[in-house]
């Protein structure tokens, strides 16, 4: 069970990891030196009766060593508890700075709450793997070959027996490890099923007592932390099984050992000091291979843990290749026009092609809506735009230059981008406002929101701009959220704006208000605009029809509209002013 991934991770660690091997190894000496002093003081005592002062040097060396073998024991805890935390933690930002660079599309095809529990619980899972199972696996190979390199010089038939009686726990281990590994797997995937389905219960419990079905799912829970405790129970129960049997293999194997010793000693064919040492060190000899095995089965929970880890950890990030001339991003400006030129992208589930041979020329400072039924491609385009995805085929270029060598984070600064379900943080209106633009002042962040026509909503709440307005917006109206989503857009004064049915969420009343600040958003502007009403798409001045993928018609309004095709049938069943 050793994870050559996992080793890579321990590397950054190497310092404290080595520490805690040498602890385990000088334990081993305090070991052979403690079942030396004490075989010395026996066979004095026994055989040539000395006398406590006689042997009063012995036993203040044994004490030493027992002192120093606590102080081992101790600084090896301290050491693997040091690399257990440290490489934890790292694993930890790692992960999540990780999950930060992924591209949106691939999390929001993941469940939340499988992602928090293989970042919290997942990762913390490593704990024993790290704290006693990495550092036992060098001690358990290291300190039997130390007390075999003293056991064979005093007696080779002793030396044997512990030579070929030792791989049998090993052995045991692996295979009673086998059947454990199977119930260790299960257990993590209803863990991770677990920790996902509790937390989408929590965030659709409004909707589930809307429609009585609360307590059904109560009942689920119920049956999956059954199912979770039975699983855990049997791998506890197979756990015990190889505790049991490793020990009483240890038990026999010294038993073999204290045997053929006793007769040879009857006959006088080996020391009494030499019976006495070997037999007080062979315990200590199965002791490391004892402790190995008890670390098996808690470091497996880590092992399954650390596959769904590095299976996140290998996604690739999105690009953010950087341009080797900088001023080359200089040339992108608000007169920056841009060009689909056969753009191909394949979602990698399924058959389905999502664009096929997209070519879409955005004139700067005009308004450009998408329209086609649902998976046509709108979205996709959106996500290439916002370098969330890459082209599988051809290429999309701002002002000539590929877009994927624009560095990303100077890219987004560029746009202004209203989603149709906005995110709203469970902070303040002003924080969430200053999502769009960190450096804005007072006197901005209420300019954007009376443009948006949020400020006289925001004024009436208990503390202004400082109220908490839950998470996702949870104490926000639909209609306030997506002002709230619109005012963004004005403080950040994007050249691109990014628009995804901005007037979705508001009622008639709010949308006419919306749609007279809706110039005054969009002027000297780009806008690319996700419209399924009739009122956004009037405004455009020019309309892309997609559908399956390809783009089908383009045109102006006033000319889509006599020409018949997809957009009339669009506008007849569904794009109409409501």
């Amino acid at each position: 069970m050793f994870s050559r991934k996992l080793w890579i991770e321990a590397k950054t660690e190497n310092i404290s990891l080595i520490v805690s091997i040498l602890f385990g190894v000088i334990l081993g000496g305090f070991i052979i030196s403690q079942a030396w002093l004490l075989s010395a003081i026996i066979s004095r005592v026994f055989q040539y009766n000395y006398s406590v002062v006689d042997i009063q040097p012995l036993l203040i060396g044994l004490i030493l060593v027992i002192f120093g073998r606590g102080l081992a024991v101790f600084g090896r805890e301290l050491s693997s508890g040091v690399v257990s935390i440290r490489l934890r933690a790292y694993l930890k930002s790692k992960l999540l700075s990780h999950l930060q660079e992924i591209s949106p599309v691939y999390l929001t095809s993941e469940r939340a709450g499988e992602l928090s529990t293989t970042l919290i619980q997942g990762v913390d899972r490593l704990d024993s793997y790290f704290r006693d199972y990495l550092p036992q696996l060098f001690i358990s190979t290291l300190l039997p070959l130390l007390i075999l390199w003293v056991v064979f010089p005093k007696d080779w038939i002793s030396g044997i027996v512990l030579l070929v009686t030792a791989p049998l726990i090993p052995l045991f281990m692996f295979l009673i490890g086998k059947q454990a590994e199977k119930e260790t797997i299960r257990q993590w995937k209803l863990l991770q099923m677990l920790g996902g389905h509790f937390f989408e219960v929590l965030q659709g419990l409004n909707t589930l007592k809307i429609f009585g079905l609360s307590k059904k799912q109560s009942e689920i829970i119920r049956n999956v932390s059954d199912q979770y405790a039975l699983v855990t129970l049997r791998v506890l129960r197979i756990a015990f099984l190889s505790a049991l049997t490793l020990e009483t293999l240890a038990t026999i194997s010294t038993a073999i050992i204290a045997v053929q010793i006793g007769l040879r000693l009857l006959y006088g064919q080996i020391s009494f000091f030499n019976s006495m040492f070997i037999l007080i060190l062979a315990p200590d000899f199965y002791f490391p291979l004892r402790q190995l095995g008890a670390a098996y089965h808690s470091g497996m929970e880590g092992i399954q843990a650390a596959e769904r880890i590095f299976e996140i950890l290998n996604i690739p990030s999105m690009e953010s290749t950087r341009i080797v001339a900088r001023n080359r991003n200089s040339l992108i400006s608000r007169s920056s026009d841009i060009q689909f030129k056969n753009v191909n992208y394949f979602y990698s589930y399924g058959d389905r092609v999502s664009l096929d041979g997209i070519e879409i020329h955005i004139p700067p400072n005009s308004i450009t809506t998408l329209v086609g039924p649902t998976g046509s491609g709108k979205s996709t385009i959106f996500s290439l735009l916002l370098k969330f995805i890459s082209p599988e085929k051809g290429t999309i270029t701002v002002s000539g230059i590929d877009l994927q060598n624009i560095d990303s984070n100077h890219w987004r600064n560029q746009i202004a981008w209203v989603p149709q379900f906005p995110y709203l943080f469970n902070d303040t209106v002003k924080a969430n406002l200053l999502v769009a633009n960190p450096s804005a002042n007072a006197s901005e962040i209420i300019s954007a929101a009376e443009r948006a026509h949020l400020h006289s909503f925001v004024s009436g709440l208990p503390d202004g701009y400082d109220t908490f307005i839950g998470e996702g917006g949870s104490r926000l109206s639909g209609g306030q959220a997506q002002r709230i989503a619109i005012a963004r857009a004005f403080l950040k004064n994007a050249w691109l704006i990014l628009m995804d049915e901005p007037t979705k969420n508001l009622d008639l009343e709010t949308e006419e208000i919306i749609s007279d600040t809706f110039e005054q958003l969009t002027c000297n502007k780009t806008v690319l605009i996700i419209a399924h009403r009739l009122s956004t798409i009037r405004k455009s001045d020019q309309i892309v029809v997609l559908d399956k993928g390809r783009v089908v018609q383009v045109g102006s309004p006033e000319k889509l509209a006599t020409v018949g095709g997809l957009y009339q049938d669009l506008v007849n069943k569904g794009y109409k002013k409501p």
